[in-house]
């Protein structure tokens, strides 16, 4: 795992050719390795002030100039940082980078990492465990109402009180079919567990449940890999909507927008911790493009709908994810001692 590169001098004393899984994409792979190589070169300014600023970085990975103000959190944060830099040089040393994309999503970022001095990469994806969404057995009549609830609708995180009031505004006035899981926000902050709200009523405006009743459902805990493999999510072809909160999810939504079509904007630049609020005029904004998108039988549909044919093709034999496995299963063979 990225994190665990530590254990590649182990795996070497032991005879076994040090290979890194990538649970990113190769945008932020390619992403990292300049970071790191401008690092290293004692180039590398202070990204925590560049991203208030109104400057671009030119990224390999990336075809356009990336906006400063949408670098990604994990980046800026100097704790995380110094990590992420020694990882990413450690990474150098792998034989071989397996990445969970694959090559029809992101041929531009992997061609920009697959380039003289860099490991192999060996993209894999989508990786996806559809098949383990079941709930545990105290959950079962949520998941049951929830996923009930989804099959009703056409095919097609946690906050604090302000800014569910601005979401629900939003939801409210947009009208289209909704389900939102809504949960209290960690006192550990985006990293703790939320928990839940004992009344929704107590962080939603007056009378919303009631009003949207016949076309949104309100939950806490949500089945999510189930939701997500329903027929109304990107796995079949929905455009989604870009909100960002935390590690590389900046830099994603700026790849979804504005380089791949398969997004629409709510707020790129939002940062969790940052004291931001996402007023509901832009979250409402955001929801209508998004729909005329979904409803639109134009490019974007188009295209969405393409690469949701491709990535399973991708995984299936002769997909150029499951020949890149091939040789990535040949290449450790061929190494180990």
């Amino acid at each position: 795992m990225l994190c665990c590169t530590a254990m590649m001098d182990l795996g070497s004393e032991l005879g076994v050719p040090p290979y890194v899984f990538y649970p990113s994409g190769a945008n932020f792979l390619g992403f990292m390795l300049e970071l790191q190589a401008l690092h290293d070169e004692g180039k590398l300014g202070d990204l925590a002030e560049l991203k208030d600023t109104e400057s671009e970085m030119a990224i390999p990975s990336l075809e356009k100039p990336l906006p400063c103000k949408f670098l990604p959190s994990v980046v800026v944060e100097k704790e995380w940082l110094p990590l992420l830099i020694d990882n990413t040089r450690r990474l150098r040393e792998a034989r071989g980078i397996v990445v969970n994309t694959f090559l029809e999503l992101e041929t531009y970022a992997l061609g920009s990492v697959s380039v003289a001095g860099n490991p192999p990469v060996y993209p894999v994806g989508p990786l996806l465990n559809l098949n383990s969404a079941r709930p545990e057995e105290e959950e079962e009549e949520e998941y049951k109402e929830v996923m009930e609830w989804l099959d009703g609708q056409p095919a097609g995180g946690s906050f604090a009180k302000e800014q569910a009031t601005e979401i629900a505004a939003a939801l409210e006035r947009a009208g289209h079919r909704f389900l939102w899981s809504l949960r209290r926000p960690s006192e550990m902050g985006i990293t703790g567990v939320p928990g839940e709200y004992e009344n929704f009523d107590d962080v939603l405006p007056g009378g919303f449940l009631d009003r949207t009743s016949g076309v949104g459902k309100v939950i806490g805990w949500a089945p999510q890999m189930a939701v997500l493999g329903h027929q109304s999510s990107i796995w079949f072809g929905v455009p989604v909507g870009a909100w960002p909160m935390y590690a590389e999810q900046q830099l994603n939504a700026f790849q979804l927008v504005e380089e791949l079509g398969l997004a629409e904007e709510i707020k790129m630049d939002y940062r969790w911790d940052g004291g931001m609020m996402v007023t509901a005029e832009e979250i409402e904004g955001g929801i209508r493009r998004l729909m005329a998108a979904e409803n639109d039988e134009g490019r974007k549909r188009k295209t969405v709908k393409e690469v949701s044919e491709m990535s399973k093709k991708a995984l299936t034999e002769g997909g150029s994810s499951c020949s890149s496995l091939s040789r990535f299963i040949q290449d450790v063979i061929d190494n180990i001692s």
